[in-house]
């Protein structure tokens, strides 16, 4: 079931337009969890380093090795996670079990993201760990299931988010029980389980699987599809309904990049989420200069009035430098140009008027 659900999100490689972010089934997760002596990360004191390697839902490898802490093993800890002292005395120290956990990690290339239950934790204890011993950590993007579980699951269906929880409800082939493989496993379970239910709200990016959140309404992420065929140049954007009428223009370095943020959680302006839920489309227009931008940008908006724009209510309070066609000519302050020699206004009018 698990299989299947993750795979109907996965199966859209093709689909999803190279450059407006990285295909899920493009990205290579590494799902990892650790066992550790109960000290702070800054200790570093791991005693077992579990990783699977996952791809398109199918495990490409997996890793697991017991570390010596260097220090006796906490009896609770022991009691917890089956690890004793003695278990660990013929294994290597961290200095030598990061450096080949890490070659592994890079072997499967640079499209890879981190993947943890309450990843703060097994991150930070790996970061710690390679600054003690002067490596390089592996820097790729980081996604937390229970972050995800969060914004997915309410109380009404788990009780809680523990990963023991969620790998039964998702039915996880693998029982979690402190040991760092399996529950890694369990993990790479869980993680299938929150992307199925993910991509019944259009996320289909490792972009957005990162900044999914349940408070972006699934109609609103709907509409990230308007972006899709954007060009990444600047210029100007107008949204647009269903009968073509303009809703909002604006202008950006990047057009699509900036269309890209309406439909996200960064967008927080409740007229921007009215208007974005009645866009069916956005026509965008390259411009070679920012200054051809802005003029572009303010003649549509004095033409075709916007209506979520709210200097479209009053399109010719605008401040305009005009070049005055005399024997000697001179710059005038207009509040509306009939012709050509107009240039595009300042923020404001007393800037106009500045030495």
């Amino acid at each position: 079931m698990v299989r299947s659900a993750v795979q109907a999100t996965l199966d859209f490689g093709d689909d999803v337009e190279r450059g407006f972010g990285t295909p899920l089934a493009d990205v290579t997760f590494i799902v990892v969890d650790l066992e550790t002596t109960g000290g702070a990360p800054k200790d570093a004191g791991i005693t077992e380093i579990g990783a699977v390697a996952v791809r398109a839902g199918e495990v490409v490898g997996e890793f697991q090795t017991l570390v010596n802490p260097g220090e006796p093993i906490p009896a609770f800890i022991s009691a917890l996670t089956g690890i004793t002292t003695g278990m660990v005395a013929g294994s290597p120290r961290l200095r030598a079990a990061l450096p080949t956990f890490f070659d592994w990690v890079r072997s499967h290339g640079s499209t890879t993201a981190w993947v943890a239950h309450n990843a703060s934790y097994d991150i930070s204890f790996l970061k710690a760990g390679a600054g003690l011993h002067d490596l390089v950590f592996p820097e790729h993007p980081v996604v937390d299931t229970v972050h995800l579980a969060r914004q997915l699951l309410g109380r009404d269906e788990v009780r809680n988010h523990k990963l023991a929880t969620l790998a039964r409800y998702f039915g996880a082939s693998t029982v979690p029980d402190h040991r760092a493989l399996h529950d890694a496993r369990a993990t790479v379970d869980v993680l299938h389980g929150l992307i199925g239910r993910v991509g019944n709200r259009g996320v289909e990016t490792l972009e957005e699987l990162r900044g999914f959140s349940a408070s972006v309404p699934s109609e609103v992420r709907a509409k990230r599809r308007l972006a899709a065929d954007l060009p990444s140049a600047p210029g100007v954007y107008v949204f647009r309904d269903a009968l073509g009428g303009a809703l909002y223009v604006g202008t950006s370095g990047d057009i699509r990049r900036r269309v890209s943020s309406y439909f996200t959680r960064g967008e927080r302006r409740p007229r921007m989420a009215q208007m974005v839920k009645i866009a069916e489309s956005v026509t965008p227009i390259v411009c070679a200069t920012d200054l051809e931008a802005r003029v572009r940008e303010v003649r549509i908006i004095a033409s075709e009035q916007p209506r979520f724009n709210r200097r479209s209510t009053r399109p010719n309070s605008h401040t305009w430098l005009k070049l005055t066609d005399e024997h000697f000519p001179r710059l005038s302050i207009v509040t509306r140009v009939r012709d050509r020699s107009g240039r595009s206004p300042p923020a404001h009018a007393r800037a106009v008027r500045r030495p």
